[in-house]
């Protein structure tokens, strides 16, 4: 479950500048068209994970959300496509969808609601051309779940190239973190290079992630 080389190199490149981000509509059902073929990336994870957050932090909207934070996690049911206009850290227009997910591993949420994410989200990363990548969203306090290294496996059985953002990054201890992010590395056994410690409180991680994800979908058109 390794991302292409050239994505460590933006590590150090000229940020993503976003350019606009507007919602591009929803799919309910399994095997239902997206709203365009632009190149897409994924992104999954528990639904208490902080997936919201993240996107909004990431795509710079944090005053005017456009994914919608609840209170109560499990509430986004449909696969969500937000189309997103950048500005390349080597210059040149990108344009993509990104792609939340329903969250999944909460209990709470009606068990036939449950049954029928899982075809409906199998279905889509299963049968996407445009799906260029995941990112695979993990607590940093916690580590990976039993829910987390099941999708691990299935995104490993489809051959899809995966990012592991770790969410809550500013919740840790100092004296703490790097120990607590060794073990999960550890734990996930993937290279070091496809973790990104994230805050969607402080925007750390924002400018190595949206790189990452610039060569990712750059390379994918190759």
């Amino acid at each position: 479950m390794s991302l292409p080389p050239a994505r460590t190199q933006t590590r150090l490149a000229v940020r993503v500048k976003i350019q606009a981000v507007e919602f591009a509509g929803m799919v309910a059902r399994p095997g239902a068209p997206p709203p365009g073929r632009l190149p897409q990336v994924a992104f999954a994870g528990r639904s208490n994970v902080g997936k919201s957050s993240l996107i909004n932090r990431l795509l710079g909207r944090t005053r005017s959300p456009i994914a919608h934070v609840s209170v109560t996690p499990g509430r986004t049911q449909q696969i969500h496509f937000y189309l997103v206009r950048a500005v390349g850290s080597r210059g040149g227009d990108f344009d993509f969808y990104l792609v939340d997910l329903p969250g999944y591993g909460f209990a709470h949420v009606p068990l036939e609601v449950r049954q029928r994410w899982r075809p409906l989200i199998e279905r889509y990363l299963s049968g996407t051309p445009e799906l260029r990548g995941v990112v695979q969203l993990i607590d940093a306090r916690q580590g990976p779940t039993t829910e987390d290294r099941r999708m691990m496996q299935y995104l490993a059985g489809q051959g899809l190239p995966t990012l592991f953002a770790l969410t809550k990054v500013d919740k840790l201890k100092a004296s703490d973190r790097q120990k607590m992010l060794a073990g999960i590395v550890e734990a996930l056994d993937v290279d070091e290079e496809q973790i990104v410690p994230f805050s969607a409180r402080t925007g750390e991680g924002r400018d190595v992630l949206l790189g990452c994800l610039e060569d990712l979908l750059r390379q994918g058109g190759e």
